[in-house]
C-alpha cells in the first residue's frame, strides 16, 4: 500500500494536452494494477495530484447536454475558447485562468475502495479550505461540487467536479473558482442546472485577487489529513 502522492503543479497548459498527460499517468498505474493481478507481482504503484490552469475550455461530461452550451463554435473562437467531450461523470464545466484545477490520478487501492467516500473526501477538502476563509461552503443534496448559500435564492457554485474511475484509479477531478472571470459562465448551464449562480473566491472576499500559492497550499494540507496521504514534490 503506497500512501505517497506525487504532487506537480503544471501551470497554463491546454485542457487536451493535459488530459493526454492524465491519461498517460492513468494507464501507467492500471498497467501496473494488471501486471499484479496476471503474474502475482506486487508493484507499487504511483498515486499523484496535479495542478493546473487551463486556457478558456468548456468540456461536457459523458452524461452531459450539449444543449447546456449556449453558444456556437464561431462564438467560442471569438472569446478564445474551445470545447471537448470527455470521459468524466457530470455535465458541461468551463475551466479558465483564475482558477484552480486539481486532477488526483489515485489508485484507490492504497486508500479505500469507495468512489461516494472519495467524492465526499473531495469535496470536505474545499468546505475546509474556504471555511479557512471565513465562507460556510456546503454540500447542495442532488447536486455535485461544493455550494454558498444552499437551500436559499442566493445559492451559488464555487467549485465543480467530475471524475472517472477504474479499476479504483482515480482521473480528472475539482476546478476551484478562486480569480476566475465569472462572465464565461454566462455562455453555458453549469452543469445542466438552470438558476444557479456561480460565484468565485475574490468576489466572495470582495477583493481584487486571492493568492493562489496559498489556497493550493490549504487544499493540500486537508486533502492530506483526509486521505492520511505524504505528499512528494509538496512545495508549489
Amino acid at each position: 500500500m503506497n500512501k505517497i502522492i506525487e504532487i506537480q503543479d503544471l501551470g497554463l497548459k491546454d485542457y487536451k494536452d493535459t488530459w493526454d498527460y492524465q491519461e498517460q499517468l492513468f494507464k501507467g498505474i492500471v498497467d501496473a494494477k494488471i501486471k499484479n493481478r496476471r503474474d502475482n507481482t506486487q508493484l507499487k504503484t504511483n498515486n499523484y495530484f496535479l495542478f493546473v490552469e487551463h486556457p478558456h475550455v468548456y468540456t461536457l461530461g459523458k452524461s452531459g447536454d450539449i444543449s447546456n452550451l449556449l453558444v456556437d463554435e464561431a462564438q467560442l473562437k471569438a472569446k478564445n475558447a474551445t470545447f471537448y467531450k470527455v470521459n468524466r461523470g457530470g455535465d458541461i464545466t468551463y475551466h479558465g485562468p483564475g482558477q484552480i484545477v486539481g486532477y488526483p490520478i489515485l489508485d484507490l487501492d492504497n486508500f479505500f475502495t469507495d468512489i461516494h467516500k472519495y467524492l465526499r473526501f473531495l469535496e470536505e477538502m474545499i468546505i475546509l479550505t474556504l471555511a479557512e476563509y471565513g465562507l460556510k461552503a456546503e454540500r447542495s443534496p442532488g447536486e455535485t461540487g461544493v455550494w454558498l448559500d444552499v437551500g436559499t435564492p442566493f445559492a451559488r457554485k464555487i467549485c465543480a467536479m467530475g471524475v472517472r474511475a477504474s479499476r479504483w484509479v482515480t482521473m480528472h477531478g475539482f476546478a476551484l473558482n478562486v480569480n476566475a472571470n465569472l462572465g464565461y459562465f454566462d455562455l453555458m448551464i453549469p452543469c445542466g442546472i438552470r438558476g444557479k449562480a456561480v460565484t468565485s473566491l475574490n468576489v466572495e472576499l470582495g477583493v481584487a485577487t486571492v493568492d493562489e500559492a496559498e489556497v493550493k497550499e490549504k487544499l493540500l494540507k486537508h486533502f492530506s489529513a483526509l486521505f492520511e496521504a505524504e505528499f512528494l514534490n509538496a512545495k508549489l
